[in-house]
């Protein structure tokens, strides 16, 4: 009975994805409804634009960098700010369980803790809180915030994949491991380029390449979540004793910690 209650950890890793990019479609769609942001498939902008896109109407909208549709910036106006700000709030929480499990299930398998999976645990912890900081701190109102949180969330995104598929490697036993370390390689390659695009087209003035890094915005981050959806296949054997691993270790951290503090005192 406790595994069978246990096993329903799978749902985390599945949800993760499933709400977070559905919801992430859905604030743009209301940002593009509510002319914040030009729709992703417009790449034609003008610099000159005689009134705001907001205040505009027809069919033929004129579009300034100011509309490029970054998920922030989809993110940035009332209503869907709103929205934006509680998506990427319960995103950095499920991000952080989906770490934590990982983190106990590794060790588990490992016997041992790990600089590796310490690593993976603290990017994925690092990613919640730079996540934390985008969905609260709106580009437009607080850029120095805003940019602080995505300078700690993306490239921590990018650590905690390439670690975990490392170690899916490591603990590979089955043909199914192997099948899931490669198609998680795939995941950690397409972030991996389309995050080093997104750098490089962003801060150019060109409206093509700046519309560029928002399409490569979305990829990278779309990328990232599938990558924390092929978790199902560990978490589908998580067991109270996965748990019972993370406990102990948390209490000799504590163990060890006191005694060091015993013998500095």
């Amino acid at each position: 009975m406790p595994h069978e209650i246990m096993s329903l950890w799978v749902l985390l890793p599945v949800t993760l994805p499933l709400c977070t990019i559905s919801g992430a479609w859905i604030v743009y769609t209301m940002a593009v409804y509510n002319q914040h942001v030009c729709p992703i498939n417009n790449w034609v902008y003008n610099s000159s634009c005689e009134e705001p896109l907001v205040m505009q109407s027809g069919q033929s909208l004129c579009c300034t960098l100011d509309n490029i549709p970054l998920i922030s910036k989809c993110g940035v106006l009332p209503p869907e700010s709103c929205w934006f700000s509680l998506l990427c709030s319960i995103g950095s929480f499920m991000v952080m369980l989906n770490g934590l499990l990982r983190y106990a299930q590794v060790m588990e398998q490992q016997k041992q803790d790990s600089v590796l999976n310490m690593m993976g645990l603290c990017s994925g912890w690092l990613c919640a809180a730079g996540l934390i900081m985008v969905g609260n701190f709106q580009v437009d109102f607080a850029k120095v915030l805003h940019y602080v949180g995505a300078i700690l969330a993306f490239p921590t995104s990018l650590l905690f994949v390439c670690v975990q598929t490392i170690l899916t490697y490591r603990l590979a036993k089955t043909h199914t491991h192997c099948r899931t370390a490669h198609l998680r390689l795939t995941l950690t390659l397409l972030a991996l380029i389309t995050l080093l695009l997104c750098g490089v087209f962003f801060p150019q003035d060109s409206f093509t390449l700046q519309h560029s890094a928002a399409v490569c915005e979305w990829i990278f981050v779309i990328a990232v979540l599938l990558f924390y959806g092929t978790f199902f296949v560990e978490f589908r054997l998580v067991s109270s004793h996965t748990l019972v691993v993370l406990i102990q270790r948390g209490q000799q951290r504590g163990l060890s910690q006191n005694e060091c503090k015993q013998e500095r005192a």
